[in-house]
């Protein structure tokens, strides 16, 4: 199946203006065209759009995702530097992952605390 790119930024929730951005700094490799010349994106193309978010929601910097995009399109012979990549990141958001963990837990002791007083004054 084809998408225009009106319909691949409503699938992936990215605007047009990250397709292009995305097109243009290498994150994605310029689309197939229509008989119209217009970008034409593929469900392949989709699914890449949607790995790309999940890297950039993680916190992934921009230049991180263009070094994995270009070592994708260069294919066979970089999958030992894409894992190191993948890996380097899931450390990183572990860490995140368990700094939130303890901002949350100060929220909750925080919101108990508060309803700890307001049942004691009702």
């Amino acid at each position: 199946m084809s998408y225009a790119i009106a319909q691949a930024a409503e699938r992936s929730g990215l605007s047009i203006d990250t397709l292009r951005y995305y097109e243009r700094i290498g994150l994605v490799e310029p689309p197939a065209r229509d008989s119209g010349g217009r970008r034409s994106y593929s469900d392949e193309d989709l699914a890449w759009l949607e790995f790309l978010t999940k890297l950039r929601t993680t916190g992934m910097p921009i230049r991180m995702m263009r070094e994995y995009a270009q070592l994708r399109m260069r294919g066979v012979g970089t999958e030992a530097r894409r894992q190191q990549i993948l890996i380097d990141h899931r450390k990183d958001v572990l860490e995140r992952i368990a700094e939130l963990q303890g901002c949350l837990a100060v929220l909750n002791y925080k919101i108990d605390l508060y309803g700890d007083r307001l049942e004691a004054s009702a």
